[in-house]
């Protein structure tokens, strides 16, 4: 004899292990649900379907023994273990459905906690008609949880990793195979992280003002070497850089601890960015887990490009595209050619003192010098400036006497020390120099092309795809047509 739908609830109940369901079963009240209309009463109170909910647990289940991480077999969803698996039976009935219950204040359950690096897996018994409209899951901190619907309706899964230490909340709507609504609201935790160093990332630039060149930069708080190739792209996905206009950009791996993030093309004039880390909580496939990382938000002013010709001596310096001004500039001799290429204003210094030797020229020999030099605004680590040199007015415009700096006037350099700021643009065309490295000396990353940038992505060719359309939820999942 068939069971009544009771008794599927109670013996559902009894195998949730770390899965708590909240909502009632027919005729039992659930809490903040307003009576159905007595019209529909006895149709809806006998609408109900049974989910079946997998994941993966964490450590043994009793004398099973000890469980691995994997998904089940397509086909094999059944109940008992299956890999690491555990399978429940919920009843999704029209009164979990008659409201959106609010988040429950449940127990936090004892048995089998789920494994924060497994998958989570939703579907209709196998015997049950209608199917799956929506599954929303978020965890205690309002975190939506993306997952995907499959085709006809029968089984979701989620597509981004569940987190260490989190508490989800899990709500279901589906339907009979009359059509009719029903759902259930149910909570599960996973198990917390385990002891130790959590990988973290420190955002640059600070926050501020800068300019349309600047690089978004990410530091590791431990390496994740080329060879974990899963571990670099899971942590790619949790480093979120969002613009205000959007822009298409990808994160570049420097080294095992180093990640900068460009756009495609400059960031456009007054741009808001945000970058904040996801991975708080998030399994690295054998690095252990993610911890808290401190957001950033930078904005970006207007776009000042400077971009000098060293063959014509001149320098030109635009503002949104604009000339704003013409400076007779010169740069570096034979032997001491400017490096060609993209550079990016480093930081501005007043009064700097310039020593040959710091770039390698032997004190005693003609071509050393020592000289206090103003209005210095640097666009290498290696002391590549753009200054003041009075010494050099006559040789401005007409040719090039420098040991690599690009100099000019001293009310030019004022005005330029002024006009630019960190991030700006400093290109150097036909001074026949080395280009500009992308990384080892300031940020030549602009030097690099577009698919070249993207190949350093661990999540290539997908790492520059467009956002989702404003306003979607990726979590929020609809019934396929």
């Amino acid at each position: 004899m068939a069971k009544s739908r009771t008794q599927a609830w109670s013996a559902a109940a009894a195998v949730t292990g770390a899965l708590l369901a909240v909502a009632a079963a027919p005729g039992q009240p659930a809490g903040g649900n307003g009576p159905l209309d007595r019209a529909a009463a006895g149709a809806a109170r006998d609408a109900a379907v049974t989910l079946l909910v997998g994941r993966a647990v964490d450590g043994e289940d009793g004398d099973r023994g000890p469980v691995t991480a994997g998904w089940c077999e397509a086909g094999a969803f059944r109940g008992g273990p299956c890999g690491a698996w555990r399978e429940q039976r919920i009843l999704a009935t029209a009164h979990g459905a008659a409201s959106v219950l609010p988040d429950p204040a449940f127990r936090r359950p004892e048995a089998l906690p789920t494994d924060a690096g497994g998958p989570l897996e939703i579907a209709l018994a196998r015997s049950q008609a209608g199917g799956l409209t929506d599954v929303t899951v978020h965890d205690g901190h309002g975190r939506h949880l993306a997952g995907a619907l499959a085709p006809g309706g029968g089984r979701w899964r989620n597509t981004e990793p569940l987190r260490a230490g989190e508490t989800y909340t899990v709500r279901v709507g589906a339907q009979d195979g009359d059509g009719t609504p029903v759902g259930v609201t149910m909570a599960f935790r996973t198990t917390p992280p385990a002891d130790g160093g959590r990988l973290t990332a420190e955002f640059g630039p600070r926050p501020g003002t800068y300019g349309a060149g600047e690089i978004v930069t990410a530091v590791l708080s431990s390496p994740v070497p080329a060879e974990d190739a899963d571990a670099r792209a899971r942590v790619e996905q949790g480093l979120q850089v969002t613009s205000e206009p959007h822009v298409e950009g990808a994160w570049h791996w420097v080294d095992d601890t180093t990640l900068h993030f460009r756009p495609r093309t400059y960031w456009p004039a007054h741009t808001v960015v945000r970058v904040r880390s996801g991975l708080d909580g998030v399994e690295l496939d054998g690095h252990g887990y993610g911890g808290p990382s401190e957001p950033l938000e930078f904005t970006v002013a207007d776009r000042i490009e400077a971009v000098t010709d060293s063959a014509a001596h001149e320098m030109t310096v635009r503002r949104n595209g604009r000339v704003i001004r013409t400076i007779p500039v010169t740069t570096g001799k034979a032997g001491f050619l400017t490096r060609s290429g993209i550079k990016v204003v480093l930081g501005k210094e007043a009064k700097v003192r310039m020593r040959g030797d710091t770039v390698g020229i032997q004190k005693g020999t003609k071509e050393f010098y020592d000289l206090p030099v103003l209005y210095a605004t640097r666009v290498t680590w290696s002391g590549e400036y753009v200054h003041a040199a009075p010494w050099s007015v006559e040789a401005q415009g007409e040719e090039n006497v420098s040991h690599g700096c690009t100099g000019m006037s001293t009310e030019d350099a004022a005005w330029f020390f002024e006009t630019v700021r960190e991030g700006d643009i400093v290109e150097v065309v036909n001074s026949g120099g080395a280009p500009m490295a992308p990384f080892d000396n300031g940020f030549g990353d602009w030097n690099m092309d577009w698919r070249t940038w993207l190949s350093g992505s661990a999540l290539a060719p997908a790492a520059a795809r467009p956002e989702p359309l404003a306003g979607r939820t990726p979590s929020r999942l609809h019934p396929t047509t």
